[in-house]
């Protein structure tokens, strides 16, 4: 059965595809994907009905409201980080293998840039994507309720399975108002495809999920950012953790201060009588 959340990752990957072959027909387009739950007229009506017909400009305007596909507020619009672990942005994109096609997921700590957890699966089932990339993430780290979880609002991002675990982790979900609205998961994916895994050349499943880890451990510990002041993730979150701690205990010694400044010193009555006593022997 093809469920519409996989319709909707479908329409994800379509849409990556098309934006490195422009003129890649919709039947080129199935050979290459090889959906496991459609067929090849399903898989070109939807192309068209989408506006993914090489003949015809498509329109990249309409969302997957018309759908009628639980959406959610975009929460991360303004937002200002202060920290790790307040928005973590997600998406899913494929890599293809000879004419095998496969798909990465990661989630991506947006303070930091940190690559929090990922996972690679042969199909777009909730439970290898979004969920397994989530089951790292959460093993990894220790996060406090409210947590942002932001997405370009595909299928696996809104499934039940999804809401069931976010919610039990009292994570508040966000989605993009537009698909294409997701830069820095998008650029994850360019980033470890094109500078790793390239470069790495896996030959098949196996040597995929290896050559993933390799990269997204390399990226998170050794790759520099300019957003970062040329440190990588890891360096920023640990020079983060550093600085937080320090003011914390600059807050901390200021109350100190405040409060012995506040203090009176208080002379007992009697004492003050005795010295006056004394003072005329």
């Amino acid at each position: 059965m093809f469920l519409l959340e996989e319709k909707e990752q479908l329409l994800v990957l379509i849409r990556q595809i098309r934006q490195d072959h422009p003129r890649m027909s919709s039947r080129q387009m199935y050979r290459l994907l090889q959906p496991v739950h459609i067929g090849r007229d399903r898989f070109e009506t939807i192309c068209f009905e989408h506006g993914f017909k090489v003949s015809i400009k498509r329109s990249y305007h309409r969302t997957t409201n018309s759908l009628g596909v639980t959406r959610f507020e975009n929460l991360i619009q303004d937002y200002e980080l202060t920290g790790v672990n307040q928005v973590w942005v997600s998406d899913i994109t494929y890599y293809r293998i000879e004419e095998k096609f496969y798909y990465l997921t990661f989630i991506l700590d947006m303070y930091s840039r940190f690559i929090v957890g990922y996972s690679v699966s042969k199909d777009l089932s909730t439970h290898s994507t979004t969920i397994a990339a989530l089951g790292i993430a959460l093993r990894r780290r220790k996060i406090r309720p409210g947590l942002i979880i932001h997405s370009d609002g595909g299928g696996q991002y809104y499934c039940k399975e999804w809401l069931s675990l976010t919610g039990q982790q009292k994570m508040r979900n966000s989605m993009c108002d537009t698909p294409y609205d997701n830069p820095h998961a998008e650029r994850i994916n360019g980033v470890i495809k094109n500078d790793y895994l390239s470069g790495y050349g896996p030959a098949s499943l196996d040597q995929l999920i290896t050559m993933t880890g390799k990269a997204v451990e390399k990226y998170n510990n050794e790759k520099p950012h300019s957003s970062l002041g040329q440190m990588s993730p890891s360096q920023y979150e640990q020079l983060s953790t550093r600085t937080q701690k320090e003011k914390k205990n600059q807050k901390k010694k200021k109350r100190r201060n405040m409060d012995n400044s506040r203090r009176v010193t208080h002379i007992p009555a009697n004492d003050y009588n005795n010295n006056n006593k004394l003072m005329y022997i």
